[in-house]
């Protein structure tokens, strides 16, 4: 195992030790969880935070120290690719999207985007096990009222690109939205199985992501059943 000096805020754990922390993290939390106590419930604790460390290849202890045992190779890229009809104008669900801040109010995993410029930004999601990623992004490509291209900036929690583009739809029926998204799995594969696993996949969270902005654009709001008479409590 190869220990650098570490200086920037991005992954700082090596593949193998990743894989090694989400395995055990997994395993205490299962054990921890089912004792069903307060000691159990410390067990699970301790695996959910080395199930983040692995996910996100991030060590606290080893940013205090300055040291990193990444390599610096990157995962696989995976790709996910998805579309929704909005009964609303190109031009307003355009001009929506793109003031970024305010992706938050309907992208759940995102908790929120910081807008440097008109080409850079900030931001920080949610994690599995209670974590937080962060990354910065910058838009490559960008076409007024047909699509926005961005790529992530390094170091980055999670290296991810893609392009959003807006469309008219057939017979007047509003605007196709269809979003590209290309990021590399935490960890590879089991960073990827993990993440299914826990419904955390961007494959999902794009989809619904999608079917949240069309009730923004809308109705104006997300929809929910929390204080009708078959809500849940």
């Amino acid at each position: 195992m190869t220990i650098t000096r570490s200086a920037g805020n991005g992954r700082n754990v090596g593949e193998g030790e990743r894989w090694v922390s989400l395995g055990s993290g997994a395993v205490l939390t299962l054990y921890g969880l089912s004792r069903g106590n307060f000691g159990g419930f410390l067990l699970a604790l301790l695996g959910g935070g080395l199930i983040y460390r692995g996910a996100s290849g991030n060590c606290q202890l080893y940013r205090a120290l300055g040291v990193s045992t990444a390599s610096g190779a990157s995962s696989q890229p995976v790709t996910v690719q998805h579309a929704v009809t909005i009964n609303k104008p190109v031009e307003k669900v355009y001009r929506f999207w793109r003031d970024f801040e305010n992706l938050p109010r309907f992208m759940q995993h995102l908790e929120s985007v910081k807008v440097y410029d008109q080409e850079r930004s900030h931001w920080i999601a949610k994690a599995p096990a209670g974590g937080k990623v962060e990354w910065d992004a910058e838009i490559i490509d960008e076409q007024e009222n047909e699509r926005i291209a961005w790529r992530s900036i390094a170091p980055a929690d999670i290296d991810n690109s893609g392009v959003v583009r807006f469309a008219p739809a057939p017979e007047g029926r509003g605007t196709t939205v269809s979003v590209e998204l290309t990021y590399a799995p935490p960890a590879g594969k089991v960073g990827a199985a993990l993440l299914k696993l826990t419904g955390e996949e961007p494959d999902n969270q794009v989809k619904e992501d999608l079917r949240l902005f069309k009730q923004v654009m809308e109705a104006g709001e997300i929809a929910t059943t929390v204080g009708q008479p078959d809500g849940r409590r």
